[in-house]
């Protein structure tokens, strides 16, 4: 498996190099788009994007848990997580085989 990690600014070349756009431009609806994505699963939950996946944020109930250095038992607080799932179609496109 690769060690390269595609960044921010990656995309904003990937495109830039793809299109007739200035980098300035690209990166301003680069940022657009992300603040839509952030947005939508602060005030939604869920962001679905077809063929691709689905973000997913819930609450996750404060529990149990324990102090690895100590051993103390603690009460963990609630929080708000985020998950990924691949759709079905791309999850077949990096999984042929199955």
């Amino acid at each position: 498996m690769s060690e390269k990690t595609l960044t921010k600014a990656d995309i904003v070349e990937e495109i830039y190099e793809k299109t007739s756009r200035n980098r300035s431009e690209v990166k301003n609806q680069v940022e657009e788009m992300l603040a839509i994505i952030k947005q939508a699963i602060k005030e939604d939950y869920s962001l679905l994007i077809s063929g691709f996946g689905k973000f997913e944020a819930y609450d996750k109930k404060a529990r149990k848990g324990r102090n690895p250095q100590t051993e103390d038992a603690i009460t963990l607080p609630s929080r708000t997580v985020c998950v990924f799932r691949l759709s079905r179609k791309f999850r077949a496109e990096i999984n042929p085989q199955q």
